[in-house]
């Protein structure tokens, strides 16, 4: 019971995450708002060491720290499908393999074991996660190959973080988040500035191109008296910087959240099955489709509803297997 509990509440906070993470993505970019989210993360997990302890061991450490990388890699190829789209069809089959994977794991390398009413409502949230997932779409064209690969392989990527961390021991704690935290924005603050890099070099090589074309503009404009005032470039400018702030405040409290969803999730598997916490945490967008419709007054869509009706039955029969 304890497993379904806190894999489906930690499913729930790392949706409200992903909420607020794409706010921020909005305003930073996904790659930056990522990266600002995982020092955030970072900093949480020290602070909770104190209180969560841990022992500090190099299997530990060495677990966490890959499931870091396959988080990376993960992420990465999460937001590479989704840029192909379609989503509906995408995001699910995401979410299905996320589960699928660690599921296949626990039952056949761990060896893990469910009567009628475990396996009842395992099947159920197979369901679950596909409908919760769904985002319909207006023309949504057949997939790509493409498209489908990076699906299936960030849905792989995700359940190797699961099969990842679940080889901590209890003794370590948060120690293995924290190692996670450490290599994840490493490699999301590398990615950034490798991107932002290349594009200052695109940007300088188009700007030498383009400068003779871009001089005589600025010499019309001149001419017909198009000259920003001093008060309007002020005013822009604390706009901006207004919008920074903002930005980085979701980024911040997304790292925060998306924090104590891991712990919970981490709690989850320790609790009990792998088999059954993955599961219940692939229910991560029924966290971001409820907040979208309280904030941002969203409509969910009759088949979302279906799913999370779904779920909470997956998660009762779960909870008393």
């Amino acid at each position: 019971m304890l497993t379904a509990v806190l894999s489906l509440s930690g499913a729930i906070v790392y949706g409200a995450a992903d909420f607020l993470g794409g706010l921020a993505a909005r305003r930073l970019g996904a790659l930056l708002a990522t990266a600002v989210a995982s020092v955030a993360g970072l900093v949480a997990m020290v602070a909770a060491l104190p209180v969560l302890g841990g022992a500090w061991t190099a299997a530990d450490l060495g677990w966490g720290a890959l499931s870091g990388v396959i988080g990376a890699v993960a992420i990465a190829l999460l937001y590479a499908c989704l840029a192909i789209g379609p989503m509906s069809i995408l995001s699910p089959l995401t979410a299905l393999m996320s589960a699928v994977t660690p599921m296949l794991w626990g039952t056949l390398v761990g060896a893990e074991r469910f009567g009628p009413l475990g396996a009842w409502g395992i099947g159920i949230a197979l369901v679950a996660v596909v409908l919760v997932g769904f985002v319909p779409e207006r023309g949504a064209v057949r997939p790509s190959a493409r498209g489908l690969l990076l699906a299936v392989g960030s849905g792989l990527a995700i359940g190797g973080y699961y099969i990842a961390i679940s080889h901590t021991a209890d003794a370590s704690g948060v120690v293995p988040l924290v190692a996670n935290r450490v290599v994840s924005a490493t490699v999301l603050f590398a990615a950034f500035g490798a991107v932002t890099v290349f594009a200052a070099v695109r940007a300088r090589s188009g700007a030498l191109e383009a400068g003779t074309a871009r001089s005589g503009a600025a010499e019309a404009s001149a001419d017909r008296g198009a000259v920003p005032t001093a008060s309007g470039t002020a005013t822009a400018g604390a706009t901006r910087f207004r919008d920074l702030r903002v930005a980085l405040a979701l980024a911040l409290t997304c790292g925060v959240v998306d924090a104590t969803a891991n712990v919970l999730l981490l709690l989850g598997i320790r609790a009990g099955d792998l088999a059954v916490a993955a599961v219940l945490g692939a229910m991560y967008p029924a966290g971001t489709i409820l907040l979208a419709a309280i904030v941002l007054r969203e409509r969910i869509a009759p088949v979302q509803w279906a799913g999370l009706a779904l779920a909470l039955v997956a998660a009762g029969l779960l909870a008393v297997a």
